[in-house]
Parts: C-alpha cells; structure tokens; sequence
C-alpha cells in the first residue's frame, strides 16, 4: 500500500535558477556591445540609409576641398609664371643701369686723375723747383699725391663658407669686419708707415673707415675682398707689424676660423693719391652786444667796436 499522499505523483523535479557566474561565462560579451557592431555592419553594407548619406556627404566634401586647393595653386603657379618674365625684365635692366653707372665712374675717376696731373704739372711751373719740390712732399705727406716705396702687404679675406650638417643653411662664416681694417691701419701707422692704401683707397688723416649693411666703405667708397692694405715705411715696420697686437689677434682667428690672414715684403709699392679734400674755414661769429639795464648805456665786454665777438668761433668745423 502506498500512502495517499504520493500516489499519482511523478518523481520531484528541481528548478535551478542561473547565477551571476554562469550566466557571466554563458554570455561574455555586453549585449550592447554585439548591438553596436552590428550597426557598423549595417553601415558598411550601406543597409542604413543615414550612415551612408553622412558617408557620401564626407566623401563630396573632400572631394570639393582638394578640388578648390588644387584650382587655388595652379591660379597661383599661372600668375607667378606669367609675373617672372616682367621681374627678370626689371632685374636685367637694375643691373644694367648699375654696370653703366659703375662704368661711367670709372671713366670720370681716370678722368679726374689725368687733370689732377695736368694741374700739377702746371703748378709745379709756376711754382719753380725749391717750392714745387716742398709741396709735392707735403703731398706725399698728407696722402695727396701718389707715392712709391718699399713696405708690407697685409691681406685679408673671409673664410670659406661651410653648409650646417643638420639644418642644411649657411654655418655663417668668418667675415672680415671693418674693426678688422681699422686695427690693422692703425698698427700699421704705429709701426712706422708712411702712406696707407686699403685696395687702393688712400688713407689719410680725415679718412674714415665704416660699415653699411655687410658692405665695407673707405671713405665712403666700398671695398670687396680680399682685402690688401699695403703700406709704404721703413725696413723695420714689417718685424713691428707682425709683434702688434692686431696682427697677432688675427692670426689667432685666423687658425679658428678660417679666415684668411698674411703679411708679406713687398718693394715698388706705388700708392695713389687720395681725393681733393672738402676746405671748410671757420668764419667769426656776429652777435649783438649786450646792454646793461638802468644806465641805459650799452658795453661790450671785448675789443672796442660795436657787434664783435671778442674770439672765433671753433664750431664751423
């Protein structure tokens, strides 16, 4: 006999409810995950109707942008090779203009110096032999007249211009600066020169040597390298030179940096005349003399004589 309780019952069945764990291992990937491949899928595929209007819509942009750019650079290669001829017409024609100026000065310069002769000559007649003979050596002396002697030859030049390994762009080399000319003529003159050239450019006592821009100007004419400064004095002014402290110093930049730097003997050296200096006289100044209030008398402190000053004035200069 079976209890009535169990009759017509099966066996009992056990419902398990999933855990987090298995659950975790059964699905391991997010749901939204899976959502958002696939929408990447659909779009690729072009089954999103609005993917692939943002899709074309790019690609025309893009497309639109390289078409512009490449219209704007070939308007502006058009209009930069049809401007060149006209730049290079106008270069031709500056540095054509400069040759025929650099020309005309040269033929006005040779021509100064064959009237500067014919004036000496002239005036050497006039003069007789004691007196030509006087002026022609105070001439030598102050660099208006040409000279001819023994002496030294210093030459400078720049260095060799060098390429920056890393950059590519010009190292910057060495230049000879007009400082340089400067300590040179002025060792020079202490070493006992007589007459000073610098590429044939006579120095005298007004002189000035300078920079504009990178140019170099002796007396406000320009000078290229190499430079030679050649000097007229005695035997002993080389052995001096070479003990000076410019000559020293620039042999010390010169195993530096490359820069070009010598002194040599020379004998026959023949040095032009400078240019006719500008004369400018100092001229006394007129001032009104002072009155002294009360005595309704006017005095002048200085010589007698209404309105003078009692010195020249220096300023004229």
């Amino acid at each position: 006999m079976s209890d009535g309780s169990g009759e017509g019952r099966g066996p009992a069945t056990r419902v398990y409810a999933p855990d987090f764990l298995t659950e975790l291992f059964r699905n391991p990937l997010d749901p939204g995950y899976a959502d958002a491949a696939a929408a990447r899928r659909r779009a690729a595929e072009g089954s999103s109707p609005a993917g692939g209007w943002r899709g074309v819509s790019a690609r025309a942009v893009s497309l639109l942008v390289t078409v512009a750019l490449g219209v704007l650079f070939a308007v502006a290669y058009r209009e930069t090779a049809a401007a060149e001829p006209e730049r290079s017409q106008t270069r031709a024609g500056l540095v054509e203009q400069i040759r025929e100026r650099a020309g005309e000065t040269d033929r006005l310069s040779v021509r100064a110096d064959q009237l500067r002769e014919e004036v000496g000559r002239q005036r050497d007649a006039a003069l007789g032999g004691s007196q030509a003979a006087r002026l022609r050596e105070l001439e030598a002396g102050t660099g208006l007249g040409r000279v001819r002697g023994d002496g030294v030859v210093v030459r400078l030049a720049d260095a060799v211009q060098d390429t920056d390994a890393v950059t590519g762009a010009a190292a910057g080399p060495p230049q000879v600066l007009y400082l340089d000319l400067q300590r040179v003529a002025n060792d020079l003159w202490g070493a006992g020169a007589e007459a000073i050239a610098i590429n044939g450019q006579r120095l005298t006592a007004t002189t000035t040597i300078r920079s504009a821009g990178d140019a170099i100007l002796v007396d406000y004419r320009p000078v290229t390298g190499p430079y030679e400064v050649s000097a007229i004095g005695p035997g002993s002014m080389d052995r001096r030179f070479r003990d000076s402290r410019a000559a020293l110093v620039l042999q010390e930049v010169a195993k530096k940096t490359g820069l070009s730097f010598g002194v040599r003997e020379a004998e026959g050296l023949s040095l032009p005349a400078a240019a006719e200096p500008q004369l400018r006289y100092a001229r006394p100044s007129v001032s009104p003399s002072p009155s002294i209030s009360g005595g309704g008398r006017s005095s002048s402190p200085g010589p007698s004589g209404p309105g003078v000053s009692p010195s020249p004035s220096g300023g004229g200069r």
